[in-house]
C-alpha cells in the first residue's frame, strides 16, 4: 500500500455539529482519519450547533460518541484530535449572529475550507446564502450536502438553484454514503478491471439483476421526518438508483469525475418510466406491522406514529433500462425497514446454459450467479456448477468461489464516511452526485409517486421480522423468478 500523504491544511465546518449524523458518523470518521495521520497539524474541525454547550462539554459528547463506535480510544490520540475541535453556538438562520464563525475563520483564507451541512435540506439554501453574505466562501471552499436533496424534482431544483447561486458546481459535493463503501467502489474494479466479466455484462448472457437493501431497524426517532418521505424517496432515489447506475453504466474513458458521472447519467435517462398503467404490476409498497425482531416484539409503524399513515416503509420495484446493452433485462430492487436481517446484496443472475449435456435426473440445472455483498460482510461470491465427487454419472452441484475483502486484505475496513470526507478534502468529486444526476433521478421517482396517487394503489402490510409483503414475491413469481435472499 502506498504511504498516506496528509491532506493540505483545512478548516472543516460542520453545520449540525451536535446532531446524530455528526456524532455517529462524521466525528468517528474524522477521528480515524486523524489516527491514520491523514491530517496536517494545523487543520481544524469547527462544529456549529443550536445547543448552548461549551467546547469542553462538546468534546465530552464526542468522546461518548466514539466510545459507542470504537472498542477502545487511544487517550493520547484523542487528546491530539480534541485539540483540533471547536464548538460554536448560534442560529444559522440569523445571518447577523455569525460573528463568532467569521472571527474564527479570519486569517485562514489560505486553507481548504469545507462547509459540511449535516442538517435538513430546507436549510441548505439559507446556509449557502449566509456563507456568501458573510464573505466566507474562498476560492478553495467546498460545500457538502447530505441526502436527500429535496423530496421531488421541483424541490431538488430549487435547492440546487439556491446553493448554486453561492457556489460553483465544482465546489458542491452531494453526499450519498453508499458511494463511499468499499464494495460499491469495487463494482468499478470488478467490471472494468477484469476481462472475464465485461464480455458477459449484457442482455444476451444476463437473465436479470436483483438489488436488496434490507434493514432490521425501524424509523425510531426519525418517524415524523420519515412519514413525510417514505422508503421510495429515502432509499430508492439515491442509494438504489446509484447502485443501478454503477451496475449498468457503459465503460467510462477514465476515472475522472465527469467521465464516470456522464455514464451514470446516461443510465438514469434510459430508465423506462413507471406510470399509472405500470405501478400495479411493477411496484409494491407496504408498511410494517408488529412482529418479532431478534426474539423481541416490536410495535407497528402506525402505533409508533400514533395515527394512520399511507407512508411506505418497504418498496419493491421492477425497472427496465431502454438501451442496447440492457433491453429486456429486468432489474428488481427492494428495500425496507424491520426486515428479517440487515443485508445489502446485488445479485447478477446469468441465463441457463442453452443446452444441457447432463441428462441425469440428479444433475441439477442451477444457473450461475454473481453476488456482491455490501453488508453485513463485504465480498464477492460466484456460484458455478461442479461435478459432485463419486462414481456413477455426472451429478452437478452449485459451489461458490468466495472472496471476503476482510479475510483477503486483512485490514480494518474504513467507514464509507472516512473515504468520502477525505475525497472532499482532497477536492475529488468523482464519488459524489452531480446536479443533473439528482434531478434526473427525481423526475423518474416523481412519475412513480404520481402513478400511486392516480391509481390509488393501497399500501400493503407485512410482519416485522419477515422479508416483506407477499406481493413482493409475487411480482417476481409472475415472471418465473424468485428473490435470492428471503421471499
Amino acid at each position: 500500500m502506498a504511504p498516506l500523504i496528509p491532506v493540505n491544511p483545512f478548516d472543516l465546518i460542520i453545520f449540525g455539529g451536535n446532531g446524530d449524523l455528526a456524532l455517529r458518523k462524521l466525528l468517528p470518521s474524522l477521528y480515524q482519519l486523524h489516527c491514520d495521520s491523514q491530517f496536517s497539524e494545523n487543520s481544524r474541525v469547527i462544529a456549529v450547533g443550536r445547543n448552548g454547550q461549551t467546547r469542553s462539554s462538546y468534546i465530552d459528547s464526542v468522546r461518548q460518541a466514539l466510545s459507542k463506535d470504537l472498542e477502545s480510544i487511544d487517550e493520547n490520540e484523542f487528546e491530539k484530535f480534541s485539540s483540533r475541535l471547536q464548538y460554536l453556538h448560534f442560529d444559522v438562520s440569523e445571518y447577523a449572529n455569525w460573528d463568532e464563525l467569521i472571527e474564527i475563520l479570519s486569517g485562514h483564507d489560505d486553507k481548504i475550507r469545507v462547509f459540511y451541512l449535516a442538517m435538513p435540506p430546507t436549510l441548505f439554501g439559507p446556509v449557502a446564502t449566509g456563507l456568501k453574505l458573510n464573505s466566507l466562501i474562498t476560492q478553495d471552499s467546498r460545500i457538502a450536502l447530505e441526502k436527500p436533496i429535496g423530496e421531488s424534482y421541483g424541490s431538488a431544483k430549487a435547492i440546487n438553484d439556491e446553493v448554486g447561486a453561492s457556489f460553483l458546481e465544482t465546489q458542491i459535493f452531494r453526499v450519498d454514503h453508499y458511494l463511499g463503501k468499499e464494495t460499491v467502489q469495487n463494482l468499478l474494479a470488478l467490471r472494468f478491471g477484469n476481462s472475464l466479466f465485461e464480455p458477459l455484462w449484457r442482455r444476451e448472457v444476463i437473465d436479470h439483476v436483483q438489488i436488496t437493501v434490507a434493514e432490521v431497524l425501524g424509523v425510531d426517532n426519525r418517524i415524523e421526518f420519515y412519514d413525510e418521505i417514505g422508503a421510495l424517496r429515502d432509499m430508492v432515489q439515491n442509494h438504489l438508483l446509484q447502485l443501478v447506475c454503477l451496475i449498468a453504466m457503459e465503460p467510462p474513458s477514465n476515472l475522472n469525475d465527469d467521465a464516470v458521472r456522464d455514464e451514470k447519467l446516461k443510465v438514469l435517462r434510459a430508465l423506462k418510466p413507471i406510470t399509472e398503467k405500470q405501478v400495479t404490476s411493477s411496484t409494491v409498497r407496504a408498511q410494517y406491522n408488529s412482529g418479532a425482531i431478534d426474539g423481541s416484539i416490536v410495535p407497528s409503524y402506525a402505533s409508533q406514529l400514533s395515527s394512520d399513515s399511507a407512508t411506505e416503509t418497504f418498496v419493491a420495484l421492477k425497472l427496465e433500462i431502454d438501451n442496447w446493452r440492457w433491453s429486456g433485462v429486468p432489474f428488481y430492487m427492494r428495500t425496507g425497514k424491520r426486515l428479517a436481517s440487515k443485508h445489502t446484496e446485488i445479485v447478477i443472475q446469468f441465463k441457463q446454459v442453452p443446452h444441457s449435456i447432463f441428462t441425469s435426473d440428479n444433475s441439477g440445472s442451477t444457473p450461475n450467479q454473481l453476488s456482491i455483498m455490501l453488508q453485513p460482510d463485504e465480498g464477492v461470491k460466484l456460484s458455478i456448477q461442479a461435478k459432485e465427487p463419486g462414481p456413477g454419472g455426472f451429478d452437478l452441484k452449485p459451489v461458490s468461489l468466495d472472496l471476503s475483502f476482510e479475510d483477503t486484505f486483512g485490514l480494518r475496513f474504513p467507514d464509507a464516511y472516512e473515504r468520502l470526507l477525505i475525497e472532499i478534502l482532497r477536492g475529488n468529486p468523482a464519488m459524489f452526485m452531480r446536479r443533473d444526476e439528482i434531478e434526473t433521478a427525481w423526475q423518474w421517482i416523481d412519475q412513480i409517486i404520481a402513478g400511486w396517487e392516480e391509481s390509488r394503489q393501497p399500501v400493503d402490510t407485512y410482519v416485522a421480522g419477515s422479508w416483506g409483503p407477499t406481493a413482493s414475491a409475487m411480482m417476481l413469481d409472475r415472471d418465473g423468478r424468485a428473490w435470492v435472499m428471503g421471499s
